[in-house]
């Protein structure tokens, strides 16, 4: 067996910040399962910032985007894309899609994981959004690349039936009318990409999923962890303004396993202030419940008083309390059906299966009867410690709310002692409540 380095680049972003000399951002890709080398089978970059995403294929994952002048990174593939199956995995058969930028030759390519070819055809498409469906035999994985004037798109067909024959067989549809449902033409032409544009990364290895989010402004290698529910490696606990946190690794997010009690109590008849001291509401005045629950916050407190999305605001150096898009990859680490980039988890209201179930304190010495779905599978270990708003406390053992950081719509997400899913809303005037926080490792 060959001793891997951790950081082996997996893919890359390079592109030219000015006309004047070349700048190049590359972000590279790794993965490690607990500290064992775990490379990814791909990786989906999705531009939150530009509404455009792309796939990378290990082990084909060296992607270039060049431009001059400072603006944007364009997809060198000038449009040309095969697009992600669906339904996938497949049992029977499932559909491709293939954008054609101009008519020409397209040559389609099916090989197994190892790389032996197991099918290939060719065909003159006109410019579009052209479909096939295709019918997997006995093969588990397939790679399937999309070539057209020398450019080359991959991608990767799960197989969970098993096929009567041994050969595979793709039929032509012919153009997809309904292109723009699939994806936008401008997300399907280009991926756009400048620096400090918000991104999800998505690692998929075997059956296994994971995510974070960042907003590059300098080259950066990334590596991608593929275990959950241990102590964060080199991190299993700290010590900060007195008082002992633990953290959980999920999968590639390492958080607190307590909800911030900093600062000093305040009762419910004082504001908190921008006074350069962090106050806290405890439930019922009492500080007993800031001890086990945590302390509740105002947005502008727990902030700081900055609007910084993903800042660090009361959490201690080196972590910040986590953003809409850190929620939302949490979220789809935890349900078992909506996972990480699921469209699901931008809307608002009671969304998922079993996340907010997952999250949650298992039993009953803290959450009431019957604290529907909670499993606490990944150690986050959510607990319900109410809120605060119009001078009341409100909702201790039944309900749990957490801000996030997202400046402007101010998101937060409520579990309840009745749901197994989470609730996403926002508090645009950030001042009407005060709830507990969390925060995530950078």
């Amino acid at each position: 067996m060959k001793n891997l380095n951790f950081l082996i680049p997996l893919a890359a972003f390079i592109m030219v910040a000015n006309a004047f000399g070349q700048n190049s951002v590359t972000l590279s890709f790794s993965g490690i399962n607990g500290t064992t080398y775990y490379p990814p089978d791909s990786i989906k970059v999705k531009n939150i910032t530009r509404n455009c995403d792309t796939v990378l294929y290990y082990p084909d994952t060296l992607l270039i985007f060049n431009y001059t002048g400072i603006g944007e990174v364009q997809n060198p593939l000038n449009g040309f894309k095969i697009m992600q199956n669906y339904p996938n995995p497949v049992s029977d058969r499932t559909t491709i899609n293939v954008f054609v930028p101009e008519k020409d030759m397209v040559c389609l390519y099916f090989t197994d994981i190892i790389g032996c070819r197991l099918f290939t055809t060719k065909i003159m498409l006109d410019e579009g959004c052209q479909s096939f469906s295709f019918t997997p035999a006995d093969v588990d994985l397939y790679l399937v690349t999309a070539s057209w004037r020398g450019k080359s798109n991959t991608i990767r067909v799960l197989n969970t039936g098993r096929g009567s024959g041994s050969s595979c067989s793709l039929e032509y549809l012919g153009k997809n009318s309904t292109e723009t449902q699939i994806k936008s033409t401008s997300a399907i032409q280009e991926f756009i990409f400048s620096p400090g544009d918000e991104l999800m990364l998505i690692g998929f290895a075997d059956t296994l999923e994971s995510g974070f989010s960042d907003c590059p402004v300098a080259s950066q290698d990334y590596v991608f962890q593929f275990t959950t529910n241990i102590p964060c490696p080199g991190a299993d606990s700290l010590n900060y303004e007195g008082q002992w946190y633990h953290t959980i690794q999920i999968f590639s997010q390492c958080w607190m396993v307590e909800n911030m009690n900093a600062g000093i109590m305040i009762t419910s008849a004082h504001a908190q202030m921008n006074n350069d001291t962090i106050e806290k509401y405890c439930m019922g005045n009492d500080e007993y419940y800031c001890n086990i629950m945590g302390g509740l916050y105002f947005w502008d407190e727990m902030m700081k008083y900055s609007n910084v999305t993903g800042g660090q605001g009361i959490c201690p150096e080196g972590w910040h309390v986590p953003s809409d898009l850190d929620w939302q990859i949490l979220e789809g680490s935890a349900d078992s059906v909506y996972k990480i980039g699921s469209p699901e988890w931008g809307t608002n209201n009671w969304r998922g299966t079993d996340a907010g179930g997952t999250l949650k304190q298992t039993g009953t010495a803290f959450w009431a009867n019957p604290n529907t779905g909670a499993t606490n599978s990944f150690g986050f270990t959510a607990l319900p410690g109410g809120y605060f708003i119009q001078n009341s406390f409100w909702g201790i053992g039944y309900k749990a709310f957490f801000w996030s950081s997202q400046a402007v719509q101010k998101y937060y997400r409520n579990m309840d002692w009745d749901q197994a899913r989470i609730q996403r809303n926002n508090n645009t005037g950030g001042t009407g409540a005060a709830f507990s926080v969390r925060c995530l490792r950078n």
